[in-house]
């Protein structure tokens, strides 16, 4: 008996391994036709949310906790897009690089780009990226004692990586902003370092 259940184990971990190999030897410039299921991420994303609530005081230290995954995905998802997209040229003016995770890595990690680029009426070094039905919260149910929590702080988390590699960095914070017919409309707010905005005025005078 004990021979024949250390035979199976090894025909398992066979299968694993070749699997495995199948995975490392795929070409990461090329998408892949295959997709993850939403189902099997929003439990993964659903798994992290828990993981990351016992280990925390409150609701701020949960969303910073989230941001602070989504930061390290966003480094990676940097260097896949600009390995895909074949460019040794990075952007480092600020609309260029909103255009370009608004569209690039927007259709990365969500398979579409994001519905709104705005820049704020109130301030210069505000601008917004909206996405109607972010996929990732589809199956979140944030609890009425929770009505604050925003669990997009994940993606602010990867946003803020982004710009920071485009040398755009910005304080990046997400907020649920319910509409008609969208009540998971969620908007990530990005408030630009004063350096920034200052580089930005002598590049436009520079013109």
């Amino acid at each position: 008996m004990a021979t024949a259940q250390r035979q199976s184990l090894l025909k398992l971990d066979n299968k694993a391994t070749k699997r495995a190999n199948m995975l490392l030897e795929q070409n990461v410039a090329k998408q892949r036709r295959d997709k993850v299921s939403l189902n099997a991420f929003a439990l993964l994303f659903s798994e992290i949310i828990q993981y990351s609530q016992n280990r925390v005081l409150g609701i701020q230290d949960l969303e910073s906790k989230l941001s602070e995954i989504g930061y390290r995905v966003g480094l990676r998802v940097f260097e896949l897009a600009m390995w895909r997209e074949k460019t040794v040229h990075r952007e480092t003016r600020v609309l260029n690089t909103l255009v370009f995770i608004n569209t690039v890595v927007w259709r990365t990690l969500f398979d579409k780009q994001a519905d709104s680029l705005e820049r704020s009426t109130e301030s210069e070094d505000e601008y917004m990226i909206t996405d109607n039905e972010p996929s990732i919260l589809k199956f979140i149910s944030v609890p009425k004692e929770m009505s604050s929590f925003s669990p997009g702080a994940f993606i602010s988390g990867v946003v803020e990586a982004i710009v920071e590699c485009c040398q755009c960095p910005a304080r990046v914070t997400s907020h649920v902003v319910p509409a008609d017919g969208m009540p998971l409309r969620t908007v990530i707010l990005l408030k630009f370092d004063k350096e920034v905005m200052g580089r930005e005025k002598q590049l436009e005078a520079g013109k």
